[in-house]
């Protein structure tokens, strides 16, 4: 990692790296190497880590640029908020159990409430971390922080989406969380697109099923049960909605027009997450049936890997083509 930084200094060489790198490539490590690029062209950005280690190397080069705050993600917050004072943007990370639910009163006062540019990255998010148990899912901070005033709400894809979402929050005048997860993940994208916050990107064109997914697993999940309904004659498409607020509302009614069924796919609850968010969408215009694949409502309290507790969720393909061609009726 330290090599790799050493020797991809810019932003453009940073994002280089990262799409040649992208199936092997983490998003919190594409991420990491894109703070630490943005911050040598901006010094008044500032980096806070809650004994993130994979931040060591901003520390070391740009130590004046760094604080670590220790195992207080509260604490944490509150002094991003006033580091937005005299610093711009602000970085603040944490594991995002914790960053996010452990500090939701200091980041609806003293970041969302302030609007300021704050922009709070939590890692092992979802399911990532399920080895530690459910003291370390990640499964509600979706929906808690969207429902934050003047809140950004970003989930990549991968880490070449990771990559280009650090540097569109930080160009962003307003307060973000941006959502990663643990381990590397197969690549979303074959060719280099721009990435614009709050627009979709359409991975298949409509059809009359409509997968509307956020995250890495997600979006894997949504292309594959794509391509299994095709293989059975029933057209879907594919939108990535790494920006789950603001939602892109034009790209869902467009997308879900002509669709008999939307069916969203997130590695969070499916209460108060991107279903939600769509549902209020489709609601408003008398939609499509919407079907909201996420873990279900109870208390999750398993224990093992990523891979295993997703199956367990329904978070599959087979479901995701089960819940499509039900909705089809």
């Amino acid at each position: 990692m330290s090599t790799d930084i050493a020797a991809h200094r810019t932003v453009a060489q940073v994002l280089d790296h990262v799409w040649e790198n992208r199936a092997i490539m983490e998003s919190r490590n594409a991420y990491a190497m894109m703070l630490l690029a943005l911050a040598r062209e901006n010094p008044r950005l500032a980096c806070l880590t809650a004994d993130m280690n994979f931040e060591d190397h901003f520390a070391l080069e740009l130590p004046r640029q760094h604080v670590d705050l220790g195992i207080a993600e509260q604490n944490m917050i509150g002094v991003a908020a006033g580091l937005t004072v005299s610093a711009r943007p602000v970085f603040a990370n944490g594991m995002s159990p914790f960053a996010v639910a452990r500090a939701f009163e200091q980041i609806k006062i003293d970041v969302a409430g302030a609007n300021v540019p704050v922009k709070i990255v939590g890692t092992h998010a979802g399911l990532a971390s399920g080895h530690y148990g459910p003291t370390h899912h990640s499964l509600e901070d979706i929906g808690v922080i969207r429902m934050l005033p003047n809140m950004t709400v970003v989930v990549p894809a991968d880490s070449w989406e990771a990559a280009q979402a650090t540097v569109a929050i930080a160009d962003d005048p307003g307060p973000a969380y941006l959502r990663l997860g643990r381990q590397a993940t197969a690549p979303l994208y074959q060719e280099r697109e721009a990435f614009v916050l709050g627009r979709a990107r359409v991975l298949r064109d409509p059809g009359r099923v409509l997968f509307i997914a956020t995250g890495p697993h997600p979006n894997l999940v949504a292309a594959e049960a794509a391509r299994e309904l095709a293989a059975q004659g029933v057209s879907a498409g594919h939108l990535n909605m790494h920006t789950v607020k603001p939602l892109d509302r034009e790209a869902v009614l467009h997308a879900g027009a002509n669709a008999d069924a939307v069916v969203t796919i997130e590695d969070h609850r499916a209460l108060g997450g991107l279903g939600a968010a769509v549902c209020e969408v489709v609601a408003e215009v008398g939609g499509p049936p919407v079907r909201r694949i996420g873990v279900p409502d109870i208390h999750y309290d398993l224990v093992g890997g990523e891979e295993y507790l997703l199956h367990h969720a329904g978070i599959t393909v087979s479901n995701a083509v089960a819940q499509a061609l039900d909705a089809l009726g």
